[in-house]
């Protein structure tokens, strides 16, 4: 029943979430589509509201406006604050929200700023679930603890974080005494590389001309990881609705939703289990490892044939991978992203993975 579903309340101090991807990840102007979808996963989002002074973020503003979130104008005003307004403001709606929408079951408050952990403790008084979401490099650690929940941002599904170009510096020679005629510095020009293509994605969001198995395996991966229970394919097609409300699966051939569930069944993307009510059958994952295993045996020898002595990146390991099988996706294993599956070969004692700070990025070699 629709009623079982958590009604979730989003509100976003947005000025710290968009500095905070910009200085942090390299994220502008502010991707909302991750937040959205995490929640959807959890719920029916039925508020979503953000603050700011949006003179500051006019991209962001349109963006967000397609959406459907409610902006909310916090201008700047002479002596005064604007973070300190938008804080204040969020807070008393957040307040009033959880007393006159009594139905509002969780409250997803995405900030990193400290500031809101009295707010967080007062809405758990009130029974209110909350959910916390905010970037890792700008999130008070006193803020986690305080939550229900809380989501790093940095690893949403559909995160295309890109650190910021670090520009190099002349280093001064102490030893080098300065010239009686100081020479002009020369100007340098610092290109910064475009970056790379990102691989082709799954459709998360819209399945238009998209793979409908990516998807439905994408979505059936998140409730299994935030859900406790079986997930029923009545649930299945409700939280796919919420990450796209266009979603038909008669535009991909199907009479009804169970008939697509049977041929990803035939196809061995999900399995299907008698549920507790007739009709509505339990959907899971195949429990066959073959699948699996080709797919790591694939990563691996993706990796051996790559690596040199210092192992090879992540970043365009997922391309190297579909030039030979072109349709793979790690989300058809259950992976919310392909670090995630790479993190499982590691477990699994395939590879071996460390981070290279000089390049911002993973490292694998065949271990």
């Amino acid at each position: 029943m629709i009623s079982d579903d958590e009604r979730i309340a989003l509100f976003l101090d947005y000025e710290n979430l968009a500095i905070g991807a910009r200085e942090g990840l390299g994220v502008s102007p502010f991707d909302f589509g991750p937040i959205a979808d995490a929640l959807a996963e959890r719920g029916r989002v039925v508020a979503r509201r953000a603050y700011a002074d949006w003179s500051y973020f006019d991209d962001d503003r349109r963006l967000l406006a397609r959406a459907q979130v409610e902006l909310i104008e916090i201008p700047q005003r002479l002596g005064g604050s604007r973070k300190n307004a938008a804080d204040i403001k969020l807070a008393v709606d957040a307040i009033e929200l959880a007393y006159e929408r009594g139905f509002v079951t969780t409250f997803a408050i995405g900030t990193g700023d400290s500031d809101f952990t009295p707010l967080v403790h007062k809405l758990r008084e009130m029974d209110k679930r909350v959910i916390g979401i905010g970037v890792q490099s700008s999130t008070s650690a006193l803020l986690p603890p305080a939550c229900d929940e809380f989501l790093f941002y940095d690893r949403l599904p559909g995160v295309d974080a890109r650190p910021p170009v670090r520009r190099p510096r002349r280093p001064a020679d102490r030893h080098e005494p300065a010239p009686t005629t100081p020479a002009p510095d020369p100007v340098v020009v610092v290109t910064e590389p475009d970056p790379p293509d990102p691989a082709p994605d799954e459709p998360v969001g819209s399945t238009a001309d998209g793979d409908v198995g990516r998807l439905v395996a994408s979505t059936l991966a998140g409730l299994q990881r935030h859900t406790d229970g079986p997930v029923l394919a009545s649930r299945l097609k409700r939280a796919i609705l919420r990450k796209d409300p266009t979603f038909d699966e008669g535009d991909h051939g199907f009479r009804g939703f169970g008939e697509l569930l049977r041929h990803l069944q035939g196809e061995r993307v999900v399995e299907l289990r008698e549920g507790s009510a007739q009709g509505d059958p339990e959907v899971t994952f195949p429990e066959d490892g073959s699948a699996d295993d080709d797919a790591f045996a694939l990563l691996v020898d993706v990796v051996r044939e790559l690596a040199g002595p210092g192992g090879v990146q992540l970043s365009g390991l997922k391309d190297q991978m579909r030039k030979r099988v072109p349709d793979f996706s790690e989300k058809r294993h259950g992976f919310n992203s392909f670090l995630s599956f790479a993190k499982a070969a590691r477990a699994r004692g395939l590879v071996a993975m460390e981070w290279d700070d000089d390049l911002a990025d993973h490292r694998l070699r065949v271990a």
